[in-house]
């Protein structure tokens, strides 16, 4: 008996997960004894009513994946603590690959891959995505910042080599940030200035986004919004310092970022990613073990399929909430 097996992401892989081949010879036969998972019919076979396909699962060199955003030194010393005592990697990071390359931006779990990178474990199980698929989004979360003294906020602005703070109206720095004209713009008690860089161009603000973020990164409390309303956001921060907007970023400046060697700024962007898997549980002595990438990939693809068959996959439409992350 032999089995053939379909590394994930394979054009098989959506239709075939294993194919058997016996052979029985008094019969003089060839029987083949198909598992099939069609996606057409995929709802009808496992309970996950509204999905077509399954996530595409695929092992990675852990060296592939590049960051497009800073990763926070804090958190990928928890976060390495943290698996390393689970032995497990819970949550995959989502990447996309790079056109023309073998490597892969991360577009979430920046974090994750680091503590990996920390922990010298070669490869890792990553979800694949690509910004054309259908429900894909590239968003950008803005920075509510609290619990620092405005004047220090202020000066620390100030010594950003080439930062020009303009006065403006919020709809003049809208406007200056939709059109490139400004960097980003920042609302306090003060007013709304917009934060202007000498050149004008998306991708050189990188540096000066930097700047800005590191300002205040570490000498204050930073949580995301999605909203630019400071009337909004000041009752659910009494301490709130300053609040920063951001440009939004194309997926193509995401890309040229990575291929340029430079980052954006950690908690600016946002990727909405359906049909996340999560609880995949994959062991570390997996991951860490000193077998070549082909059989890890047979071993992910045997996973799959025995997940399948415990009937432990399930796909929920629905919204939710989370309120243990």
């Amino acid at each position: 008996m032999r089995d053939y097996h379909f590394c994930p992401g394979s054009a098989a892989h959506h239709y075939i997960s294993a194919l058997r081949v016996l052979t029985l010879p008094d019969q003089g036969i060839i029987l083949l004894v198909a598992k099939i998972i069609a996606c057409r019919n995929y709802g009808k076979l496992c309970p996950m009513k509204d999905s077509t396909k399954l996530p595409d699962l695929r092992m990675l060199p852990t060296e592939l994946l590049l960051p497009h955003e800073d990763s926070d030194p804090r958190r990928v010393e928890k976060l390495s603590q943290r698996i390393k005592a689970e032995g497990r990697l819970k949550n995959p990071p989502i990447v996309s690959q790079i056109p023309g390359s073998d490597k892969y931006v991360i577009l979430d779990g920046a974090n994750r891959v680091m503590a990996f990178v920390t922990l010298g474990i070669p490869h890792m199980v990553a979800q694949i995505v690509s910004y054309a698929d259908t429900g894909v989004e590239l968003d950008t979360w803005y920075h509510v910042v609290a619990g620092m003294e405005f004047d220090e906020f202020d000066h620390a602005l100030t010594r950003i080599t080439g930062l020009d703070l303009l006065e403006c109206t919020l709809e003049e720095a809208r406007f200056a940030l939709k059109t490139n004209q400004a960097a980003a713009y920042i609302i306090s008690e003060h007013g709304v200035r917009k934060a202007c860089s000498p050149t004008g161009e998306r991708l050189n603000d990188v540096h000066l986004l930097q700047g800005i973020v590191g300002a205040y990164r570490g000498k204050a409390d930073i949580f995301r919004a999605s909203n630019d309303n400071w009337a909004i956001q000041k009752p659910f921060y009494p301490n709130i310092t300053a609040l920063v907007v951001f440009p939004s970023y194309s997926p193509a400046d995401i890309l040229q970022t990575v291929r340029n060697g430079d980052k954006v700024p950690s908690g600016i962007t946002r990727h909405l990613i359906p049909q996340r898997a999560l609880n995949i549980n994959i062991p570390l002595e997996v991951l860490a073990a000193n077998w070549d990438l082909e059989r890890k990939c047979i071993w992910l693809d045997n996973w799959l399929m025995e997940r399948m068959a415990a009937n432990a996959i399930r796909y929920y439409a629905e919204s939710t909430f989370s309120f243990d992350e």
